[in-house]
């Protein structure tokens, strides 16, 4: 198979990937189906699973991380809303699919790791993306977020991954959990073990 071969194998998968995960999932904003069309994922993923970038779930990266499944990113991208106004913090991979897809999206984009994610310096985003799922949400990201600023990450809720949303007021970001939802959990982000009976 020739690399233009390959590409074109991709772009039939990137578009089955739109019509039958995405859309099937209500992820329908035509600028986040755009985002999602113009990215190839598949370079995002190790070369032993080129041919599997599409599918409908996670792929461990060569690092041990997780890059989640395609519906993931396109429900976070819905959620967030980025615009041209945006000063965005991700954490995440700066060469990652995320970080891909949201660079175009907003006015700048910051990219911090989440293992050094505590030591972010307070700061004035405007919107904060979270690539996983967290227990508890270190205050130094509550505090580089600007008041009014939105936040899009998973959430651990009793066990299990959902989708959340919140918007910093009064000083505080008070997350809403929407749906359940696949999101790797970032072990960065586990809340200290509790004594219980």
């Amino acid at each position: 198979m020739t690399l233009t071969e390959d590409r074109s194998a991709a772009a039939v998968a990137r578009q089955a990937m739109i019509v039958s995960q995405l859309r099937t999932s209500g992820v329908n904003e035509p600028w986040v189906l755009e985002a999602m069309a113009g990215v190839a994922r598949e370079d995002f993923v190790p070369a032993g699973m080129r041919d599997a970038a599409y599918i409908d779930r996670a792929i461990t990266l060569d690092n041990g991380r997780q890059l989640a499944a395609p519906v993931v990113h396109g429900k976070m991208l819905a959620e967030a809303e980025p615009t041209k106004t945006d000063k965005a913090l991700l954490v995440g991979d700066a060469n990652g699919y995320l970080a891909a897809l949201l660079r175009p999206l907003v006015g700048s984009l910051e990219v911090v790791d989440p293992a050094a994610a505590k030591d972010v310096a307070k700061g004035d985003y405007t919107l904060l993306v979270i690539d996983g799922a967290v227990e508890e949400l270190p205050e130094t990201l509550t505090a580089a977020l600007a008041e009014g600023g939105r936040a899009v990450t998973g959430l651990v809720v009793r066990g299990v991954p959902r989708l959340a949303t919140g918007i910093k007021a009064a000083g505080t970001l008070a997350l809403l959990p929407l749906a359940e939802i696949g999101i790797p959990v970032l072990p960065e982000f586990a809340a200290p073990k509790r004594w219980s009976f």
